[in-house]
């Protein structure tokens, strides 16, 4: 499995995640939950003060999206990444 830092994400005019990016380049939504789910690639957020947080696979009312833990610091939540 491959570790890939998430330093960007798409949005949609929701403000839904539609794509994750980085050094690495991007993937769309689709990709990155079929990758996780397949164990293929882990993707992560700096956390800040370092350290890493995961983003995961959530199934929702209106389907599956990617996420990380609410952990009362915004840097390393997807919603407040840069555009990619």
């Amino acid at each position: 499995m491959a570790d890939r830092q998430v330093t960007g994400t798409g949005k949609d005019a929701d403000g839904d995640i539609t794509s994750l990016c980085g050094a690495w380049g991007s993937v769309t939504k689709a990709i990155a939950i079929a990758e996780i789910d397949a164990g293929t690639q882990h993707y992560f957020v700096a956390a800040p003060g370092g350290g890493q947080v995961d983003v995961y696979v959530v199934d929702g009312p209106n389907g599956r999206y990617l996420r990380t833990d609410p952990d009362g610091r915004t840097p390393d939540n997807l919603d407040d990444l840069p555009d990619c």
